[in-house]
């Protein structure tokens, strides 16, 4: 019993010690710009084990190097909130976690009747039942969930994993303001493979600062932002130039910290 309680007692010290080291961290990016984040540590690690080259394209510039535009875009893209909400969007979150759970009931539904399925009468044995595709997990996250997760964790979904990225959270929203925090999200944040940050991203898309996007070329930007690396891939999608408009539109109306 005593060597449990003891084990017990060192765990809850580590995870204490834990979170003052986070605390110190976050408290140094009020005066310190955070030169990388684990995320991008573990993809320049992924692409140099993989290609055996070193991508990594970012160059940071203060808040008021920015275009205007692009921080409305993401905003308006990400998290219409963000001004407004403790870092966290309850209202999001309600909203993901229903749409998850229909997802996951319709997906089970399908399968189910997939295998309910007879097989076809001439065949001479039973027919393989087609995988369901997995639901995509709709996640409800703010943009400062987003650089939580970004500035110190991996990218492993886990419900201890998920507990950490909020307090994280809450510790951002309690030691930076919303100009900081969004000005930390922006320079790190990723735009493709290896190219991290708003400058990075304007340069190598349309050879141009960050402070001299337009309304538009920040709108498809911020819509490239949940899944960077594809879209790269597809410059000239049909959903990125529709959704863009569509962002491009709202920029007004997204309010600024």
């Amino acid at each position: 019993m005593q060597a449990g309680l003891r084990w017990l007692l060192w765990v809850l010290l580590a995870g204490l010690l834990l979170q003052l080291f986070f605390v110190a961290r976050i408290a140094m990016m009020l005066l310190i710009d955070p030169q990388s984040t684990a995320f991008e540590r573990s993809e320049a690690w992924r692409v140099a084990t993989e290609k055996g080259e070193l991508r990594w394209h970012q160059q940071w510039v203060p808040y008021a190097q920015i275009s205007g535009k692009l921080k409305r875009a993401v905003i308006a893209s990400e998290d219409d909130g963000f001004a407004n909400h403790d870092g966290v969007d309850w209202d999001a979150l309600e909203k993901a976690w229903q749409k998850n759970n229909q997802a996951e009931e319709r997906a089970a539904k399908a399968q189910q009747q997939a295998a309910q399925r007879p097989a076809r009468a001439n065949a001479s044995r039973p027919a393989a039942v087609k995988p369901v595709k997995t639901p995509k997990v709709v996640g409800g996250s703010t943009i400062t969930q987003q650089l939580a997760k970004n500035l110190f964790l991996s990218g492993e979904r886990t419900l201890l994993r998920k507990g950490q990225e909020f307090v994280l959270t809450l510790l951002l929203e309690a030691l930076l303001d919303k100009q900081r925090i969004l000005e930390i999200y922006l320079n790190n944040v990723e735009w493709g493979e290896g190219i991290f940050g708003a400058e990075a991203a304007a340069q190598h898309y349309f050879r141009k600062s960050a402070a001299q996007l337009g309304s538009y070329e920040a709108a498809r930007l911020a819509v490239m932002l949940p899944r960077p690396k594809y879209f790269e891939r597809l410059p000239n999608s049909s959903y990125v130039a529709g959704r863009a408009g569509v962002i491009a539109h709202r920029l007004e109306s997204a309010e600024l910290p």
